[in-house]
């Protein structure tokens, strides 16, 4: 049988050791932000064992139930996979970007973060991915990207067009890029960017014709290698977004136009 990777902390192994008594009434919290902490510090990695919940109690200093409560938070978090059978246990797990794209959809009902708001990101990381697609986009990106906007003129001639095509559309881009790190930014930005589109097209239900057009000539310049052509055309496709989202947010419009330091009213 081949040997164990070295790298991985089994039960009785490095991950055991970081772990350090805790003595406080929210003790399943604090649990929770020590594994949290040695996950982010890259200490415990993802396939990685937490001791078995015997191990965590003695050296937590604390009851089953409470080391059990924290696994529970740690699994909701989408940090840890709670695996049953004989060589089940608390395991680190991989982070996705549906997993970060909820944390971002809750980040936003619950604050004040507006539909302008998330365009303005999109401004910045979309008009920057540009000139990557340009040099790394493939035939077969290219097709899947073609075959969106098919659908999209298809469901625009049916009366039948929704404008979670559109972000359909900008999340194949990201992920065209060929970079995992730009596909996970934009993927997870899926809800908000739904939240987005769904609120312009709500003072401009026409947006949808114009949209497919832009998305047209961006995968033009894209395929004709031409930046410059392809950042103006999505500058000018997410900026039309953007008035369209003034319209409905005039507080935010206010904002932006006001001078800064200038007294709110």
């Amino acid at each position: 049988m081949p040997p164990r990777r070295a790298s991985a902390k089994s039960a009785d192994g490095q991950s055991g050791r970081l772990l350090t008594p805790v003595n406080d009434r929210r003790i399943s919290a604090l649990i929770v932000d020590q594994v949290r902490t040695l996950i982010h510090e890259g200490k415990l990695s993802p396939g990685d064992r937490l001791p078995p919940e015997r191990e965590m109690c003695e050296r937590f200093g604390v009851s089953r139930v409470t080391v059990r409560e924290a696994l529970r938070v740690l699994e909701a978090g989408g940090l840890v996979e709670i695996r049953v059978g004989a060589h089940g246990g608390a395991f680190v797990t991989q982070p996705t970007s549906d997993r970060v794209g909820a944390s971002i959809v809750d980040l936003l009902t619950l604050s004040a973060v507006t539909a302008s708001e998330v365009t303005e990101v999109r401004m910045v990381l979309e008009v920057g991915i540009i000139p990557i697609l340009c040099a790394h986009a493939d035939d077969a990106d290219i097709a899947a990207l073609t075959a969106i906007c098919d659908r999209q003129e298809a469901a625009l001639t049916s009366g039948e067009y929704d404008v979670s095509l559109s972000a359909e559309f900008h999340s194949a881009l990201a992920a065209a890029t060929h970079n995992t790190a730009f596909e996970m930014l934009v993927h997870s930005f899926h809800g908000p960017l739904l939240m987005s589109l769904r609120t312009a097209k709500s003072t401009a239900p026409e947006m949808g014709h114009r949209g497919l057009e832009e998305h047209r000539a961006i995968l033009a310049a894209i395929q004709a290698g031409d930046a410059e052509a392809g950042s103006r055309i999505m500058r000018e496709h997410l900026s039309r977004t953007a008035d369209r989202l003034c319209l409905e947010e005039p507080e935010k419009a206010d904002r932006a136009d006001r001078p800064a330091g200038a007294a709110t009213r």
